[in-house]
């Protein structure tokens, strides 16, 4: 990854539409991937996300600072090339959603997980053909096998660049519907991001906020939000 530690060359960042795609070009000279791969992505509006970040670089080139070129560097080095096993790693969440692991106390903790999770899985039944049941205790209950092929036929359905975005949502949440929910533009990012932090939220209300916690929640999100960006980016 020795391009990550060059210091700025170029004047100017343009981008250049191509029989594949849309590629991302220094001075003329296209970028590559770490792996020394065409860095060429599905839309233009990724393809100016990622020209931002370069031209956005000032003396040498910061990769925290470019969530867009390492999502696309990840679609095509990482997921690409292994497609069918990180479709079924994810597929895999079904079984054991976040959603459908709840608590049988105290009271208002259980009414609020039935508040919050079960119109998501209301929704995840109706808008992709998979009912996933909630269980309580700490024994393990495996779901129905027709949702579980359900959803991992939806998850395979993805392109290497949505499933790039697909495996931070779900990873980050630890919830496949609620991967779902957000690629699929259901509800609200801050909406959806506080439903995956409900037990979280119910321990803070008993014992108080930890703010070193809430911090590294708060880069979480962000990388939760910029998923969500970069999913909609490879179709618009």
């Amino acid at each position: 990854m020795s391009e990550w530690k060059q210091k700025r060359f170029w004047k100017e960042v343009s981008v250049v539409e191509e029989a594949r795609g849309f590629a991302v070009a220094l001075d003329g000279r296209k970028v590559k991937t770490p792996a020394k791969s065409a860095l060429v992505v599905p839309t233009r509006k990724m393809a100016e996300a990622i020209a931002a970040e370069w031209d956005a670089q000032d003396e040498g080139v910061d990769p925290l600072t470019m969530p867009f070129t390492r999502s696309a560097n990840a679609s095509i080095d990482k997921v690409t090339v292994q497609f069918a096993e990180v479709a079924d790693m994810l597929a895999e969440y079904g079984d054991s959603d976040l959603l459908c692991y709840r608590a049988d106390g105290p009271e208002g903790l259980v009414a609020r997980q039935a508040e919050v999770w079960d119109p998501l899985l209301d929704w995840g039944a109706e808008a992709l053909g998979a009912r996933l049941e909630p269980r309580t205790g700490i024994l393990h209950e495996g779901q129905d096998a027709a949702a579980l092929a359900a959803l991992r036929k939806r998850v395979h359905g993805f392109t290497a660049f949505e499933l790039a975005a697909f495996h931070d949502l779900v990873g980050i949440s630890g919830s496949l519907i609620l991967g779902f929910a957000a690629a699929l533009d259901h509800l609200e990012v801050d909406a959806l991001w506080e439903a995956s932090r409900l037990d979280e939220r119910w321990q803070e209300e008993q014992w108080g906020i930890d703010e070193e916690a809430r911090s590294m929640e708060g880069e979480k999100k962000k990388s939760f939000a910029h998923a969500v960006a970069f999913f909609r980016s490879c179709s618009e």
